[in-house]
């Protein structure tokens, strides 16, 4: 039942480069799909920069949503809003 209910999602998901310590934001429809293909360097914007560790990720309930969501997170305040989200994340 929960498994059927994940297909419905987008999901817009961070990962940290365990390699250089950037972060890479992006959105997919099966978050665990995409989380192995980064592992496994198949995805060529960030072949290069493996390991990574997903570090945050929301559900939206369309496409739509899920790129307007992962367009901010870029931004200046995305950005901060993930900072502040993450904070006792990276304080340790």
């Amino acid at each position: 039942m929960m498994a059927n209910l994940f297909n419905e999602y987008y999901f817009v998901y961070v990962l940290l480069s365990l390699k250089d310590g950037k972060k890479y934001t992006g959105y997919t429809k099966n978050l665990p799909s995409r989380f192995e293909a980064h592992q496994n360097g198949k995805v060529e914007s960030t072949k290069n920069r493996r390991p990574f560790k997903l570090i945050y990720f929301e559900g939206c309930l369309n496409q739509q949503d899920a790129t307007k969501r992962e367009k901010y997170l870029k931004t200046f305040y995305g950005k901060r809003f993930l900072g502040n989200r993450l904070k006792s994340y990276f304080t340790g």
